[in-house]
């Protein structure tokens, strides 16, 4: 688990080290750990450290110290060292240090310098810092962004500056790092999009927090061995019934492939059988895909029993293409009506943003919605949703009284009262494809059948579902070997059913 913590925590277990040890200290096992990392990153140039270009930005902050004491030990090992100093005053330590090591130091004039460089540091702002760069630093971030698009590597000192630690907001101008290396604890801001995207690789550096950090974490990042955990596995008692069966009512006979792709997902999550309560048209569909599933077709008609009609039922999945009219309102309505865990996403979410009376339930509840749906229900404009994903998270789960999964680039899980939200690591672009959605609902809902809590069925779905998503965008094994030893994964555009097609095999990348 990758556990980040928020600038008060960090802050606090900072002051309750520092004074345990000599003043100092921490500063130089920041700058040990920074300059380790610049080390190897400067592995692929001839000579590697020695004769490499190093450009420090720092700022007035400690952030800038930790910058200058690394760029002092890297000077040392025959790095040739230029510091510009962009704050009303440069961290003296570290610019005695740096200058005792062969190192010199500018003003902000020094544009050739980055330009030239082969690894630059960011050292401008803290994990105080807020809002956008303002000049002089947006515009070295905009030179340094312009050397990194060549062959320069960026590393930012404990976060890029200009994105906001806690939330991941960048408000305005902001450096984009390719490696971002983080002292004493994971900040949220490194986890959650926009954040997450100028951050690149994060980097953990122990600087001795861990006992001194007390509380909750803000944010969990579930790795493969947690999610390994976490997945139900039949034993040699198991039936189809112990294994859960998941309701899922979805689809309508203008969107058919949403029938067919939330049972997909439910299929190949585990679940020990399907119930797909859909319309006649896909369930046409869905028998002739999904042969061994249950398939209940509704009337419609707002006073059909649903319930009396399908049989028994461990979770339910609702909402995927089955419409908004009042016949859908009196579904949705009965499901919720019931005891059983339930997930709503998609046009359940549109009768929800309508129908908020339906809400909250005593049972466990789990809402996928992307920014537009949460917008929506909380009457925000998306974009802000986009900027803010944590905090409208969070706020929506408060309000609703449901575990939110926000589904986008960075997929961020919040839950009612509890003070930790959940990230997810995995997926790739080429999922943002219609249908995708779908195949996550059905494998969240599988998962809530078999028992898990909605936090964790929504966070154990999207990693299985980003990893999915990635082995069907790589394409064969021959492809995967294909690539050459660092470099990235080809991949190519998929569709939703390409991403059920993979679950199996993305379930067993993590057993």
């Amino acid at each position: 688990m990758r556990r980040a913590y928020q600038v008060e925590a960090v802050r606090a277990a900072e002051r309750a080290l520092m004074d345990l040890l000599p003043e100092g200290t921490l500063m130089g096992r920041a700058a040990t750990g920074l300059a380790a990392v610049c080390a190897s990153l400067l592995a692929r140039y001839p000579g590697h450290v020695y004769g490499a270009r190093v450009v420090v930005l720092a700022g007035s902050g400690d952030n800038g110290g930790d910058a200058l004491y690394a760029g002092a030990l890297l000077a040392r090992r025959g790095a040739v060292v230029t510091a510009i100093a962009a704050g009303p005053k440069a961290h003296a330590g570290g610019t005695a240090a740096l200058l005792a090591a062969g190192g010199r130091v500018t003003g902000v004039a020094a544009g050739d310098a980055i330009a030239r460089a082969d690894l630059i540091m960011d050292g401008l702002l803290g994990i105080g810092g807020r809002g956008g760069l303002r000049e002089p630093f947006a515009g070295l971030a905009a030179a340094a962004e312009q050397a990194r698009r060549g062959a320069t590597t960026v590393v930012a000192v404990d976060l890029p500056s200009g994105i906001d630690a806690g939330t991941g907001a960048v408000d305005g101008p902001a450096v984009h790092a390719d490696v971002t290396v983080t002292f004493g604890a994971i900040k949220p801001g490194l986890l959650i999009d926009p954040g997450a995207s100028y951050a690149g690789a994060v980097e953990l550096v122990d600087i001795g927090l861990g006992p001194h950090l007390t509380g909750e974490p803000a944010a969990e990042a579930p790795q493969r061995d947690d999610i390994a955990a976490l997945l139900p596995r039949p034993g040699t008692e198991s039936d189809k019934y112990r294994r859960g069966v998941v309701g899922v009512l979805a689809g309508s006979d203008r969107f058919a492939g949403a029938a067919v792709l939330a049972t997909g997902g439910a299929v190949r999550g585990g679940a020990g059988m399907v119930r797909v309560v859909t319309a006649a048209v896909p369930a046409a569909v869905v028998r002739q895909t999904w042969p061994e599933v249950v398939l209940t077709v509704h009337p419609d008609d707002a006073g059909w029993d649903l319930l009396g009609s399908v049989g028994r039922v461990q979770a339910w999945v609702a909402g995927p293409g089955m419409g908004t009219g009042p016949d859908a309102v009196a579904r949705l309505a009965a499901v919720l009506g019931t005891d059983l865990p339930a997930l709503v996403d998609a046009d359940g979410l549109t009768i929800l943003s309508e129908h908020q009376d339906l809400l909250p339930r005593r049972a466990p509840t789990l809402i996928t919605p992307h920014a537009g749906e949460l917008g929506r229900l909380l009457g925000t404009d998306p974009a802000a949703i986009e900027a803010h994903r944590l905090d409208y998270a969070r706020e929506a789960a408060a309000r609703l009284g449901v575990t939110v999964l926000l589904k986008g680039s960075t997929t961020v899980i919040a839950s009612p009262g509890g003070p930790t939200a959940l990230v997810n690591p995995t997926g790739t672009p080429w999922l943002a494809t219609a249908g995708s959605g779908d195949v996550l609902s059905g494998l969240a809902g599988a998962l809530l059948a078999q028992g898990l809590e909605p936090a964790w069925a929504g966070a154990t779905a999207a990693y299985l579902h980003g990893m999915a998503a990635r082995l069907a965008a790589a394409g064969t094994r021959r492809a995967r070997r294909g690539a050459e030893p660092g470099e990235p994964v080809p991949e190519a555009p998929i569709g939703a059913f390409d991403v059920v097609t993979a679950l199996p095999a993305a379930i067993r990348s993590v057993s």
